[in-house]
């Protein structure tokens, strides 16, 4: 986005109303989730990659964990398999798992740490698997009645982090880019939910922030209207009448969990803005739907 018509004082005014946010910031971790439209439209992830490096320059220590569902999609396409959810969750047989190691871990991580390092970061890309990083648990969701539960093959639930290599990278100056395959007792892997590992990692990690990238404006009533200040409360009512569904559940959860958990400021953000992150994080603006745990 140019900024060419914008005068030299209003820059300036801008740069002003980052400095208080940088000076409160600064030294503290934030975790992103990176997903959505902002993973896919080409502007979108080198505007993310330039923002992330923007954050580390400015004393920031930016997480970020990352999704792939659209990419894990397209190769199951080209292998003839048709992906399936249940409860915004992938259900994911030995055959899918083996893709999502290799979209996730490979072809998107790669590319993730590639577009920053190129921006001028020092990107390290990491899976769960990686010094035994993510611990996973095999994951159950509830059926019909209280009593059932569905099998969703290899999808697991974070057992435990280690927030040891993170915390490594971090003092390094380098910036973690995870992508949430987990690692069971017997070495097996485990296809996580990237907003559950974001979430737990804010936690372990003690972070100032999470912030939840979406293609949406944030959680939205049934009307349309942007939702702000979400409560526990007004969460559950909104998951009864059917205002929250689908790929948003996970995303609520982890946002809930992790500001139950102590993580001070938790966001869910619209990806396709231009800037998201730093609007969000550096100015007044904010862009999306914050989350408390009261």
């Amino acid at each position: 986005m140019s900024t060419n018509h914008i005068g030299g004082q209003e820059k300036a005014a801008i740069l002003a109303e980052a400095l208080p946010y940088i000076r409160s910031f600064a030294g503290k971790t934030v975790v992103v989730k990176y997903g959505g439209n902002a993973m896919t439209d080409p502007a979108l992830k080198e505007g993310f990659a330039r923002d992330v490096v923007m954050l580390k320059l400015v004393g920031i220590n930016p997480v970020v964990v990352h999704g792939g569902g659209p990419q894990i999609n397209d190769l199951l396409s080209r292998v003839g398999k048709q992906g399936e959810f249940i409860q915004g969750m992938r259900v994911t047989d030995a055959e899918t798992m083996d893709i999502v190691e290799m979209v996730l871990g490979g072809l998107v991580n790669k590319e993730i740490v590639s577009l920053i390092n190129k921006h001028g970061g020092r990107a390290v890309g990491l899976t769960g698997k990686d010094g035994g990083m993510i611990k996973a648990s095999k994951m159950f969701l509830k059926g019909a009645t209280q009593e059932d539960l569905v099998d969703i093959g290899q999808v697991g639930e974070v057992a435990e982090i280690d927030p040891e290599l993170v915390a490594l990278l971090d003092t390094a100056d380098f910036i973690p880019v995870i992508a949430p395959v987990g690692v069971g007792e017997n070495g097996e892997a485990y296809n996580i939910n990237a907003d559950l590992v974001a979430g737990k990692l804010a936690e372990t990690l003690n972070a100032e922030k999470l912030i939840l990238m979406t293609n949406t404006p944030g959680v939205l009533d049934k009307s349309g209207n942007l939702l702000t200040g979400l409560t526990p409360a007004k969460i559950d009512a909104l998951v009864e009448d059917g205002t929250l569904s689908g790929g948003m559940l996970p995303k609520i959860s982890s946002a809930l969990d992790a500001a139950r958990a102590g993580v001070p400021s938790v966001h869910i953000i619209d990806g396709r803005v231009k800037h998201a992150l730093l609007l969000e994080i550096l100015t007044d603006v904010g862009v999306g739907t914050m989350i408390r745990a009261k």
